[in-house]
C-alpha cells in the first residue's frame, strides 16, 4: 500500500508548517480538498478567539505571548484529536517554528502524524507577502530573521519541501506522494 493509499484508506493528521506567505493555508485548504473525508484545521483561529488581552505576536515573545502561543496549539491538537477520532483526516496548518514544533508533535503522541514543513527560499516568501493583502513582516530583514529560525533552529522532523518552483497543485501531489517521509510517529509507525 503507498503512503498516499494509506492516508486515504484511514484517518491521520498531516501538520502543515513554514513561515508566513509560504503557502501554507493554500497548500493544506488544497490537500484538504483531495481527500475524502477531511478538515483544515487553521491554528491561529485560535488565538484570533481572544478578544481582550490577546498578546501580539512578533519576532520577539513577551512571555504572555509565549504562554498563548503554547495555548493555541494544545487547543489545535484537542480540536484535531476530536476530528480524527470522529473519523476526519485533519490538514492541521500553522506557523510552527524552532522547539516549538517538537512541542506540537509530542500533543499527537500515539496518533498518526505526518509533518510537512513548507520552506521556499526567503526571496519568494518576500515576494509573496508583497502580493499579500495582508502584512505579517515589517520588512525583508524580518523574513530573513524567520527563515533564520526555521532553518537553523526548528527540527528536522518530517517532510522539508523546498516549494519555491511549485504550484499549489504540484506541492500536493509532492505531499501525498511522499507521505511516507512525512511520518513522524503515532501508531503503526515505524
Amino acid at each position: 500500500m503507498t503512503a498516499r493509499g494509506s492516508l486515504l484508506e484511514s484517518p491521520a493528521i498531516v501538520l502543515i508548517t513554514g513561515l508566513m506567505a509560504a503557502g501554507k493555508s493554500t497548500v493544506a485548504q488544497r490537500l484538504a480538498e483531495r481527500l475524502p473525508r477531511s478538515v483544515h484545521l487553521r491554528g491561529d483561529v485560535f488565538r484570533r478567539m481572544i478578544v481582550g488581552g490577546r498578546a501580539e505576536l512578533g519576532f520577539e515573545l513577551s512571555e504572555e505571548a509565549e504562554r498563548q502561543l503554547r495555548l493555541r496549539y494544545r487547543i489545535a491538537a484537542a480540536a484535531a484529536d476530536l476530528y480524527l477520532e470522529a473519523g476526519f483526516t485533519v490538514v492541521h496548518q500553522d506557523i510552527i517554528l524552532g522547539a516549538g514544533l517538537a512541542e506540537v508533535v509530542r500533543c499527537y503522541a500515539h496518533r498518526p502524524l505526518h509533518v510537512v514543513v513548507l520552506c521556499p527560499r526567503p526571496a519568494v516568501v518576500a515576494a509573496r507577502e508583497a502580493g499579500r493583502a495582508k502584512r505579517g513582516y515589517q520588512d525583508t530583514s524580518a523574513v530573513l530573521d524567520f527563515d533564520r529560525v526555521l532553518r537553523e533552529e526548528t527540527p528536522r522532523l518530517g517532510l522539508w519541501l523546498d516549494t519555491s518552483d511549485f504550484t499549489v497543485e504540484q506541492t500536493v501531489d509532492e505531499i501525498l506522494g511522499r507521505l511516507g517521509d512525512a511520518r513522524v510517529g503515532g501508531e503503526g509507525s515505524a
